[in-house]
């Protein structure tokens, strides 16, 4: 018989992050929800003093030791712990969860693409002062999902390299070009004619001149956060902003960003599932109020038409906590995790709006009512089958790996 028992470290964490979520992010969800645009900063102080006290663990990227410090090892589960905590917090709140002041997607960049002198530079902050923010510039209004037809371009001038170009969908990206001393990773043609090979990703720091935050997005759901489109107008960064290197390669350019989406896909997925979790959560809860209890281990020839929904819906959760556990394991264990990674977000972000609508079926128009959270759930479930790569992207990306087929041989 297989087992799957955490350390009593971890155990003791995940408990913690469930009285987070559930004593702190709860009562703040619906009143942010409603008030999409205002900030809760009382909460970013909290969850910020939090973090630097060491009681949170919200660090993302491969090179762990260069981004928090301590000579953390990289064979340490800090992926998997990283993967624990998104689903306790997303299921006291997702759109809170996402705008908590971290390094995040940007600092996820710089850990996989920048030089170690470039880690401690621009993630060194996130270890002192006040509450801060990254984020990450990759989506544009006219390339989708296509990145070779990138516009936003980087022209070296002397010392500086001058960016030009508008960036979508960027998530904290209010946060961190205005309202923090943190900074947003662009990724940018430095070669338009290079395609892929040419896309570079540079570092711009908050409030630099020729960066502008032109509209942050109304949504449907995860409203507790900012999604911000970004333009740059002659927006001159020095020349060491530039990750890595600004040699063009087959092997390098816009590949160089799969590191980060390995790991943050797995974040996205955890994220899923605790969405899931809280809505799954609720129903049970609500049905064993009305005498309804949920009966495991006996036919389902004999369960009711709602039991055995339930039940097929939180195996599945099941199910797909496990890819999300395998995909942070392997990063931790130094193992590529690229089919991982993909699956575990194509499963969680199918998983999450099927069991978040089907929770708000079972109860009926008190579940479509805003008297409980289900709804707000079901809206904030869907961004998870979106952002950080379609579900159709991440069906492709699988296929293709599974098949041993390249981008240009399967569309």
């Amino acid at each position: 018989m297989i087992e799957f028992e955490w350390e009593p470290r971890e155990a003791g964490l995940c408990g913690m992050y469930h009285a987070v979520a559930e004593q702190v992010m709860r009562p703040l969800s619906r009143e942010f929800d409603e008030r999409e645009g205002e900030k809760p900063w009382g909460f970013y102080e909290t969850m910020w003093s939090a973090s630097r006290a060491g009681n949170l663990q919200l660090r993302v990227g491969r090179d762990q030791a260069s981004s928090g410090g301590g000579g953390t090892s990289p064979r340490k589960v800090v992926n998997l712990g990283l993967v624990l905590a998104a689903e306790e917090l997303c299921w006291g709140d997702a759109g809170l969860f996402i705008s908590i002041p971290n390094a995040g997607l940007g600092g996820a960049a710089v850990a996989a693409s920048g030089t170690p002198e470039q880690k401690e530079k621009f993630l060194q902050r996130f270890r002192e002062g006040g509450p801060k923010w990254s984020a990450m510039a990759v989506s544009e209004p006219g390339c989708g999902s296509d990145p070779a037809a990138m516009a936003t371009t980087a022209t070296r001038d002397g010392d500086c390299w001058v960016l030009n170009g508008a960036k979508m969908f960027c998530t904290s990206g209010q946060m961190a070009a205005e309202k923090s001393e943190g900074f947003v990773v662009v990724w940018a043609t430095i070669d338009p004619s290079a395609g892929r090979a040419g896309i570079k990703p540079f570092v711009v720091e908050h409030h630099t001149p020729g960066m502008t935050v032109s509209r942050v997005e109304k949504k449907l759901g995860i409203r507790a956060s900012d999604t911000a489109v970004l333009v740059f107008e002659k927006c001159r960064i020095p020349a060491d902003h530039l990750l890595g290197s600004a040699e063009i390669a087959r092997d390098t350019g816009f590949r160089d960003i799969m590191p980060t989406f390995d790991t943050t896909r797995t974040i996205v997925a955890a994220m899923s599932i605790g969405v899931a979790r809280a809505a799954l959560d609720c129903v049970r809860e609500f049905l064993s109020e009305h005498g309804v209890p949920i009966r495991y281990g006996i036919a389902p020839t004999r369960l009711s038409a709602v039991e055995r929904d339930f039940i097929a819906l939180e195996a599945n959760l099941k199910a797909t906590r496990l890819l999300a556990w395998r995909a942070a394991w392997m990063l931790d264990m130094g193992k590529p995790n690229h089919l991982e990674a993909s699956m575990a977000k194509a499963k969680a972000g199918l998983v999450v709006t099927e069991v978040t609508q089907k929770a708000v079926e079972m109860l009926g128009p008190l579940g479509y009512s805003r008297g409980l959270q289900l709804e707000k759930w079901m809206r904030d479930a869907k961004i998870n089958d979106i952002y950080e790569g379609t579900q159709q992207m991440q069906m492709l990306i699988v296929a293709r790996k599974i098949l041993n087929y390249s981008s240009g041989e399967l569309k």
